[in-house]
Formats: structure tokens, C-alpha cells, sequence
């Protein structure tokens, strides 16, 4: 009889609590982690995540835990599940301890704040020859945690682990893909964020759906570009992690980016808006090492840069709106 598979999901947020409620569901001996003792043990004791899925039940089958080490001295493999901001830092505790896991996923979204750093090379760096993936796509936790129908991909070097991963979270409700492309998989998953919130301005501002659309496709392309000069695949950029993230993001309104935008068109100041949203938005870091990778290959991101912009207080919504619409007449595809 083949033994029951063992995770340990570090990050007790929106996202890694629906994704550890799934491999729950799926049969996985799964165990959710986060800093907080007591909102973990008031979960353990409700079966609700009070602050992020207030109205979701989790299962029975879900085990939580404050112990970082206990949680991981088991675990088959560990999904990292917390904001970019914080990852280092767990990777690095993750190095430290005597730990026995074969692989390591993340599904958080963004890069190494100063550095502009993938996660997948920070994670190279601090634990060498460790198998790793990415699991990204067009996925809202609370769609997730409620078993609605949700589709994303498993990028990782290692195609065994890659495999591991998307069995286990492959269900009913839930189709995990794989791929070989981490940095368009990253790259896909972090910048929709920063689109995100253009797309959410122009919708504040109540500027039409011709608008939305035409900053969907548009953003699409500057992530297309980036993403060749950096040696990500168009395909990868095309698909789940690219345009399907992208799509979802933009239009959808549990998207934290696209409310950011939504306030800041209708005119809140930008640190109202995040209060009023009361979790991490990863636009308001991620926007910088965009346009920092944008610089080092010369590279022209307009809608980007606008968001930079507007995110660092530089100039208001409207007046990105007019730089954006007085760039001149040019082919859409040069040759």
C-alpha cells in the first residue's frame, strides 16, 4: 500500500490556506502553517480562517500548526505560499533547519524586493540542488477553497517533482498543468499584477470597456516583450501563467490590484486605498523590479511605467491616462 503523501503548506494567508484545503481534499496528509499562533490555533478550532475566508469552511482532514520546523520535518515536499516581501526570509529559516523534504513549490507571485531577483534563483542560491516548481495561473483562493473550477500550471526543471505537484493538487474542480519555463511562469505571475492595476484605474475612471480591453492586449504585449528579451517562451506567456492570470486579474473584482487601481481612478489616495483593502498588494513592490528589468534590457514599457509612476505618487491617474494616449501613431507589431 503506497503511503499517504505528506505536504506542508507555509503561508496561512488567502492563497495557501484554499491551496492546503485542497491537497486536504485530495487525500494529502496536509499541514498549514503560518506565524500566528493564536489565529492558528483559533483555525484549528473553527475550521474558518476568520481574517481571509471568513465564510469558507475548511476540512476536517487539515491539520495547522505556529512550529516551522515540526511542520516541515515530515513533509514529502513544502508549497511556499506567502507574499514576495516574505519569502527570503523563510527560504532562508527554511536552509537553516535539519529538514528532510525532497522538493520545494511556491505559489507566491513577485520578485526578490530590491534586487529584482526570480524567486527561482533566490531559491537556487540558498538551498542548491533542491528540486523546485512554481504553481501560478488564473486562480482567486476564495473560487478555490469553495471548489469552483479553476485551472492552473506547474512549472519546475525537475519533471518528476513538476508531476508529484500537479498530481496532488489535480482534482474534481481543480486541473494543474505542467511546464519547463519557471522564469515565464514568474515573470507571467508577478507583472499581471502591475497591468492589473492600470486596467483598474481606467475602470475607476469609468473610461469603457474599449478601454480595458485595449490595456489587456497592450500590457499583454510589453509582458510578451519583457519576457523574450529575459528568455522566458511566448507560449508560457500565452497560457495560464500569462494571459490567462492577466485576464482574471483585470476583470475580476477579488483581485487586490484591480481595487487598488478601481480606488485610485475614482480618486483615493494611494495609502487609503491599501489600508482600506487591508492585505499585501504585490503591485506597489512588484511595479519597481518590472521597471528595473525593463532598464537593464532596454526595454519600452509605457503602461508600466505609468503605473510606476502613479503608484509612487509622481503623477495623478489622469495625467498617466494623457502620456499614455499622446504617444504617437505606430505599427502594432514592427517588423
Amino acid at each position: 500500500m503506497t503511503a499517504q503523501a505528506r505536504v506542508a503548506v507555509l503561508g496561512a494567508g488567502s492563497w495557501g490556506t484554499a491551496l492546503a484545503s485542497l491537497l486536504a481534499r485530495h487525500g494529502v496528509h496536509t499541514t498549514l502553517w503560518g506565524r500566528d499562533a493564536a489565529a492558528m490555533q483559533a483555525m484549528a478550532a473553527t475550521r474558518v480562517n476568520a481574517r481571509y475566508l471568513p465564510h469558507s469552511p475548511l476540512p476536517a482532514e487539515l491539520h495547522y500548526s505556529a512550529d516551522l520546523a515540526a511542520s516541515v520535518v515530515d513533509a514529502d515536499w513544502l508549497l511556499v505560499v506567502t507574499p514576495s516581501h516574505a519569502f527570503g526570509e523563510l527560504i532562508h529559516k527554511l536552509a537553516e533547519l535539519p529538514s528532510r523534504f525532497h522538493g520545494l513549490a511556491w505559489a507566491t507571485k513577485g520578485f526578490e524586493p530590491g534586487t529584482g531577483r526570480f524567486l527561482h534563483e533566490l531559491v537556487e542560491e540558498t538551498l542548491p540542488g533542491q528540486p523546485t516548481a512554481v504553481v501560478t495561473g488564473p486562480s482567486f483562493a476564495r473560487e478555490v477553497v469553495d471548489g469552483l473550477p479553476t485551472a492552473v500550471t506547474v512549472h519546475s526543471d525537475h519533471a518528476d517533482f513538476a508531476q508529484t505537484v500537479a498530481e496532488q493538487l489535480h482534482g474534481p474542480t481543480f486541473r494543474a498543468y505542467t511546464g519547463t519555463d519557471m522564469l515565464g511562469a514568474e515573470l507571467g505571475g508577478a507583472m499581471k499584477n502591475v497591468l492589473a492595476v492600470a486596467t483598474g484605474v481606467a475602470d475607476g475612471m469609468q473610461l469603457g470597456l474599449n478601454a480595458r480591453a485595449g490595456l489587456i492586449t497592450r500590457g499583454l504585449n510589453e509582458m510578451l516583450r519583457l519576457g523574450v528579451a529575459l528568455g522566458a517562451r511566448a507560449e508560457t506567456l500565452m497560457g495560464l501563467a500569462g494571459l490567462g492570470d492577466l485576464v482574471l486579474t483585470c476583470t475580476g473584482d477579488l483581485s487586490r490590484n484591480r481595487r487598488l487601481g478601481l480606488a485610485l481612478g475614482r480618486g483615493t489616495p494611494l495609502s487609503q486605498a491599501v489600508k482600506e483593502i487591508g492585505q499585501v498588494v504585490e503591485s506597489v513592490q512588484t511595479v519597481d523590479e518590472v521597471m528595473r528589468l525593463a532598464l537593464r534590457h532596454a526595454e519600452e514599457l509605457p503602461i508600466a511605467q505609468a503605473v510606476q509612476r502613479v503608484l509612487h505618487e509622481e503623477i495623478t491617474p489622469t495625467e498617466a491616462l494623457r502620456q499614455l494616449l499622446a504617444r504617437e501613431q505606430k505599427p502594432e507589431y514592427p517588423e
